[in-house]
């Protein structure tokens, strides 16, 4: 077996640099890890200090100045933006600190609308998003629109969306900084019980200890590198 058949996620000496009217900023200058499949990671840092602009590098959202990142065997930088477009639509899911549903359209809408983009059925994206909105609790909302939910209600929804393609990974950038506790803790454990239940890893951002305590790792990004946080 390949040694790297186990990480979903490998960046390697990842670099970013913004040159602007004269000006180069350095954002992040060797980031290196490895996710292996089904564990969970939390990047913590300062404000600024470039996390939601790795979380975006690993997505394929933004262009990286030096190194490399492979998501499931991909190697992103030698992909077309629509070769990406497909790995990321195969083995990555997204939910943001806002939830970004689609305000004119029902939850069970949003949810399938992963499944649609990969060409999956109308009816059979309706049956696998009805199970995944039931899942999360929202079984009875299926029909509402976001602006009929409560916040906690659409943050869940779109955990839902994001986990129903089954990704490899999910990647949250503070995906729970918009709720309040009582809220915010309903969704870390449905995340870490999906997490347990479908095998797929995670990778927050978050200022938030307590939930970066609750994962598997905990890597600290200071200074454009990215530490290793030991546990006490």
């Amino acid at each position: 077996m390949n040694q790297d058949s186990q990480n979903v996620l490998c960046a390697r000496h990842v670099a970013k640099t913004y040159d602007e009217g004269g000006l180069r900023t350095e954002v992040l200058s060797d980031v290196s890890f490895t996710l292996q499949r089904g564990q969970t990671m939390a990047i913590v840092g300062a404000s600024g200090s470039g996390k939601s602009t790795l979380l975006h590098i690993i997505g394929g959202l933004d262009t990286l100045s030096a190194g490399e990142v492979e998501v499931d065997g991909s190697v992103l930088s030698q992909l077309s933006d629509a070769e990406r477009g497909r790995v990321r639509n195969r083995s990555l899911g997204f939910i943001y600190q806002f939830h970004h549903l689609l305000p004119e359209f029902t939850a069970l809408e949003n949810v399938c609308m992963p499944l649609l983009i990969r060409g999956t059925a109308i009816d059979e994206a309706q049956r696998q998003a009805a199970v995944l909105l039931e899942r999360v609790g929202l079984g009875e909302r299926t029909r509402h629109k976001p602006s009929e939910l409560s916040g906690g209600e659409r943050q869940r929804c779109a955990v839902a969306r994001a986990l129903v393609t089954r990704p490899a990974c999910v990647l949250g950038d503070e995906p729970t900084g918009n709720l309040d506790e009582a809220n915010a803790a309903q969704v870390y454990a449905l995340m870490l019980e999906l997490n347990r239940e479908i095998g797929t890893s995670f990778i927050l951002v978050t200022h938030d200890t307590r939930l970066a305590a609750r994962m598997d790792r905990t890597l600290v990004l200071h200074n454009g590198v990215l530490q290793e946080n030991a546990r006490g």
